[in-house]
């Protein structure tokens, strides 16, 4: 069985940001990128069916601009065999195409690779659109199990298990194969990506590819979303104490209307 893997790279999680002075969107006060960590939770999944025989083959893919060959490369010093950039966008990290241009993306990457599993993370920490999973799914007709916590294959197996995260708790799927999973925090911890494994993805080859080689043309991946306004989230009021549990319930009554 062969798995796909989207990859998504966006500002670290771990870098500060603000709102761009057009409050077109947001920017890193320090320029560091790289991968989505919902996305290497998805690609960490993948590399352990690969290990445990159920997988024969990790191809990850990333949609956008030249430099997200980068994050391909830390993909596969994750352990993915295979790594594919399809290029698009203008360049900026802050206007990636939007879900359902990637969904057309990987829908059309699945059939040419004829992949019987692809794994996605259930959203990129930039947006927090977590739509382009269910896209895919629809545009396949392939059933989905969104929010994993866990997944159990057998090799040689035509299902897979699946335990998704829902507001009453936990919910047990089984899905035939091919599908669409999208990772959630708890499916697994990705492993530390070590120096000489990194030097030796610097000299394998990423596949690049165009749009028209699956048959779509940049109308298919142009956002179709406009972002009118971007605005910092407003200030915290101070908190006020009060004398007694009788006057905070007046207060919560009189003031701030929620009793």
């Amino acid at each position: 069985m062969k798995v796909l893997v989207a990859i998504k790279r966006v500002i670290d999680y771990a870098v500060p940001v603000r709102v761009k002075p057009d409050k077109s969107g947001v920017e890193a006060l320090i320029p560091k990128l790289s991968m989505n960590p919902f996305c290497e939770i998805a690609l960490e999944e993948a590399v352990r069916l690969k290990e445990k025989g159920v997988a024969a083959e990790v191809v990850a893919v990333s949609l956008g601009p030249q430099h997200f060959q980068e994050t391909l490369r830390t993909a596969l010093a994750m352990g993915a065999d295979r790594a594919i950039h399809v290029a698009a966008g203008s360049g900026s990290v802050s206007e990636p195409p939007q879900p359902l241009g990637v969904a057309r993306v990987l829908a059309a990457l699945a059939a040419r690779e004829g992949a019987g599993l692809v794994l996605l993370g259930k959203q990129a920490i930039d947006d927090d659109c977590n739509q382009t999973g269910q896209m895919l799914a629809g545009l396949l007709g392939w059933p989905q199990a969104t929010f994993a916590s866990k997944l159990e294959a057998a090799k040689g197996d035509l299902r897979v298990r699946v335990t998704r995260e829902v507001d009453g708790g936990l919910e047990v799927l089984s899905l035939p194969l091919p599908a669409v999973i999208t990772a959630d925090l708890r499916l697994n911890t990705p492993r530390f990506v070590t120096l000489p494994s990194m030097m030796r993805a610097k000299k394998r080859p990423i596949e690049s590819a165009s749009l028209e080689q699956f048959g779509l043309a940049a109308a298919d991946v142009a956002p179709q979303l406009t972002t009118l306004s971007v605005e910092e989230p407003p200030g915290r009021q101070a908190g006020t104490r009060v004398g007694s549990a009788v006057e905070l319930v007046r207060r919560l009554r009189e003031e701030a209307r929620v009793l």
